[in-house]
């Protein structure tokens, strides 16, 4: 589905791997070690100074980025929601593209555990938990194949994180969708991923399967990570 070749941007030096499609990734390692540059790199919020990015076996600097961040939606650590209710933000992609249907509104609710009433509510009335259902909501309202997760639990408290995580799961196995996920926190990276890539000062020190990787990892690095 997604490879990177040589790919340098940022802190990031020359880094290669492939996803497939419907893997669960989780992108971890020490702070400063550009796994959230990596991950914006995935839909262009970021383009590459050098190395090539390609989706279905096509470079994503050739695609039209409104279509790719369809494909490939985002979910930042912060909701980042519009001013407004929980319809105006979960109808506004979908609707710019003329693609909205008004029955989809409870269904989207339903995917992220709201109830339908929370339809006309305005997110500044939302918890933090709430909010972050929201804009799971808005993301997959554009049907995406893949899902971006910028650290969406670490703002929120260890209930509603565990809420979230849930929810989470559900979705990723119900609608088949690729995950890639950035994490600090090794117990859910073992939680949610399958597969691991640890990054150390912009570079991929290991790639593997995530009980292995922390259980018996092959690196100095990793063994130090995990330790601390």
């Amino acid at each position: 589905m997604f490879r990177f070749e040589d790919v340098t941007y940022g802190p990031l030096k020359n880094i290669s791997f492939s996803i497939s499609k419907k893997e669960k990734v989780m992108l971890f390692g020490p702070s400063g070690a550009g796994k959230s540059t990596l991950l914006y790199l995935f839909n262009r919020l970021h383009s590459p100074d050098n190395g090539t990015i390609l989706l279905g076996g096509r470079d994503i600097v050739e695609q039209e980025v409104t279509d790719l961040r369809k494909r490939v939606g985002l979910v930042l650590q912060e909701p980042n929601l519009f001013p407004g209710t929980v319809l105006d933000n979960i109808k506004y992609g979908p609707a710019l593209f003329g693609e909205w249907q008004d029955e989809h509104a409870e269904q989207l609710l339903r995917y992220v555990q709201l109830p339908s009433s929370y339809l006309d509510r305005d997110v500044e009335q939302l918890s933090g938990g709430e909010k972050q259902r929201v804009s799971l909501a808005r993301t997959l309202a554009n049907s995406p194949e893949v899902l971006l997760l910028d650290e969406p639990t670490s703002a929120l408290d260890y209930r509603t994180a565990e809420e979230i995580e849930e929810c989470l799961e559900s979705l990723i196995n119900e609608h088949g969708l690729t995950m890639i996920m950035v994490t600090h926190n090794l117990n859910q990276a073992r939680r949610l991923g399958q597969r691991g890539l640890f990054l150390v000062n912009g570079e991929l020190v290991e790639d593997g399967n995530i009980p292995e990787m922390l259980d018996k990892p092959d690196t100095k690095e990793l063994a130090r990570f995990i330790e601390e």
